[in-house]
């Protein structure tokens, strides 16, 4: 038995005063894991190796301010699906419009109570987690389903056309993947795992099974058919593989939708 304890999503802080930095990370370490930075270049330079779930920044900072750094994370293919919650003092609603106009998912006046904080984070992270398990449980839900903006549509779409391509190929990996989509194996990896929570290989595997369930609904192809054009070497393993993501097999599956259509 795994007794390990859940792993809490890793929020990153960005604030140049330190008072506020360590209150905010103090609020927020009961349910996260926190990274602190005091401007946006340290966000920057962290997020090149490392992965977070949301940033939680303050507007006014040394070297990137906040709407600078919110800008280029959302213009960044490795980091437009993280979450980004912008804090200010500045109550004029102008300076709204500009940090949602850079990109922001949120935007938080100071002062402000750290439970509507707790809130706000939690509600983003929730939504993007029903929206992972949402694709993962329904046959039907498309890859694109994911993505949160612009940027993650395109990136998925091409995504998902190249292992779509590559499909009856049962060496396909996330090397091809990644040399395909002019990405490091490591960036390709984090920014899979970051917007779906699965790995690349997890991915694909997904992808393989709705693509099954699409030749099922056609019911052109015998079932052992239709396991050997999407990459498995066997019917029996795409069974077990359809029957473990779906909660239901392949025949079962192809008759509910025959019933449907009755």
């Amino acid at each position: 038995m795994n007794n390990s304890p859940e792993k809490h999503p890793t929020v990153l802080v960005a604030d140049d005063n330190q008072e506020i930095l360590d209150l905010l990370a103090d609020d927020l370490s009961e349910n996260y894991e926190v990274i602190k930075v005091t401007n946006g270049q340290e966000a920057i330079d962290y997020l090149q190796e490392n992965m977070v779930d949301l940033i939680v920044s303050d507007v006014m900072m040394p070297y990137v301010d906040g709407y600078e750094l919110c800008a280029r994370l959302k213009e960044s293919v490795s980091h437009c699906h993280i979450p980004f919650i912008l804090l200010t003092a500045k109550i004029n609603l102008q300076y709204k419009i500009e940090g949602l106009n850079h990109g922001a998912d949120a935007y938080i006046e100071k002062p402000f109570s750290p439970t509507y904080l707790q809130a706000q984070i939690s509600s983003l992270l929730r939504n993007r987690h029903h929206v992972r398990e949402h694709y993962s449980k329904s046959p039907e839900t498309p890859l694109q389903s994911m993505a949160f903006n612009k940027a993650d549509q395109v990136f998925l779409q091409k995504l998902n056309s190249l292992i779509m391509d590559n499909l009856s190929e049962q060496g396909l990996c996330v090397d091809m993947l990644a040399d395909s989509m002019h990405m490091s194996r490591p960036t390709l990896y984090r920014k899979i795992k970051a917007i779906s929570n699965l790995s690349p290989n997890e991915l694909i595997n997904i992808t393989r099974l709705k693509r099954a369930t699409e030749l099922l609904i056609d019911r052109e192809f015998k079932i052992y058919e239709i396991s050997a054009l999407v990459g498995f070497n066997s019917s029996s393993h795409f069974t077990r593989n359809f029957q473990k993501q779906f909660g239901i097999s392949p025949k079962e599956y192809a008759d509910s939708i025959e019933n449907k259509t009755l």
